[in-house]
């Protein structure tokens, strides 16, 4: 093998390294105070699959209580895609074990407003 074809299979192999060691922390990012393994325990699912799911939710900032579209779109986008990992996952059950590890249980979800 000649210098120059050294030289690309090294480089690439250190880019595939650096890339993989920066993208993995964006698939396991977790909010440190949302207990996703005892969540993922009590669905029936693996915490990837969670987490996965939860990536496509958009939570109201932290200290606000979400606005009414957004809870349910929430709750649309979440049910849908944990029901593709479980499918025995109901709306009750999915409220059930969300209001067990929010903090400030249901009402904390409750929507400010109803249109």
């Amino acid at each position: 093998m000649n210098l120059s074809r050294t030289c690309l299979l090294v480089t690439c192999t250190l880019v595939c390294i650096s890339n993989a060691t920066f993208a993995a922390p964006d698939a396991l990012r977790d909010d440190p105070k949302r207990p996703v393994m005892e969540i993922s325990r009590d669905l029936d699912i693996q915490p990837d699959q969670f987490r996965a799911c939860f990536a496509n939710v958009s939570p109201a900032p932290a200290g606000q209580r979400p606005e009414f579209e957004r809870t349910h779109a929430n709750k649309a986008v979440l049910l849908a895609c944990l029901q593709k990992a479980n499918p025995k996952i109901t709306s009750d059950t999915l409220d059930s074990v969300m209001d067990r590890y929010r903090p400030g249980g249901r009402e904390a979800q409750m929507p400010l407003h109803k249109n």
